[in-house]
């Protein structure tokens, strides 16, 4: 056993999966293949479960009319713009992607914004959880992944980055983010590593 196995067997208590985003709606988005992307999110859903390390998904969902979507908002007022929200962002637990859905037992965030943080409860969740390091998956990298990380960080959170657990329809944006950005902040892992 290698010392970054042994790393997590000794971080286990404490830490929580995110899996971010995994909605089929954003998954679509990308003109990328994403299947070897969603198969290492449901190998790292798989050993989180068998080590008995909590999983916590978080969707993006609006209420009906997108009340939460400032005009101000560049990414999200353009998606609206477009019609891109639908009835599916209102029932988001629903439309993840069903390699990766959630069991009964695990929590689902609803979002607001780009941070897993951002208008949800999930700092709430993981205070009253007792969990001190995450583990972050999803899509973008760019995106939930890289905002979740900046937030966390400033919340003196441990943070493990799975590389391959995230995606970004950029792959030259992921490569720099995830060699260059994150280490700084993240232990940064592939999937192999971190099982």
């Amino acid at each position: 056993m290698n010392k970054k196995h042994i790393n997590m067997e000794h971080t286990a208590r404490g830490t929580a999966l995110l899996v971010m985003d995994m909605q089929s709606s954003i998954l679509s988005m990308s003109s990328n293949d994403t299947s070897k992307f969603i198969a290492n999110v449901a190998q790292a859903i798989t050993t989180a479960r068998e080590k008995h390390i909590p999983i916590i998904y978080v969707v993006v969902a609006f209420r009906a009319g997108t009340p939460e979507i400032n005009s101000k908002n560049k990414s999200f007022s353009a998606l609206k713009a477009r019609g891109s929200w639908s009835t599916e962002f209102s029932e988001a637990w629903e439309n993840i992607h069903p390699d990766v859905r959630p069991q009964q037992n695990e929590i689902v965030v609803k979002k607001r914004r780009i941070s897993a943080f951002t208008g949800s409860d999930l700092e709430v969740i993981l205070r009253s959880q007792g969990i001190q390091h995450i583990v972050l998956t999803g899509i973008a990298t760019s995106g939930v992944v890289l905002s979740t990380l900046r937030e966390a960080a400033d919340k003196d959170y441990q943070i493990t980055v799975l590389s391959d657990c995230c995606f970004d329809r950029d792959e030259e944006i992921h490569r720099v983010l995830t060699t260059k950005i994150f280490p700084s902040q993240a232990e940064v892992l592939s999937i192999e590593e971190w099982g």
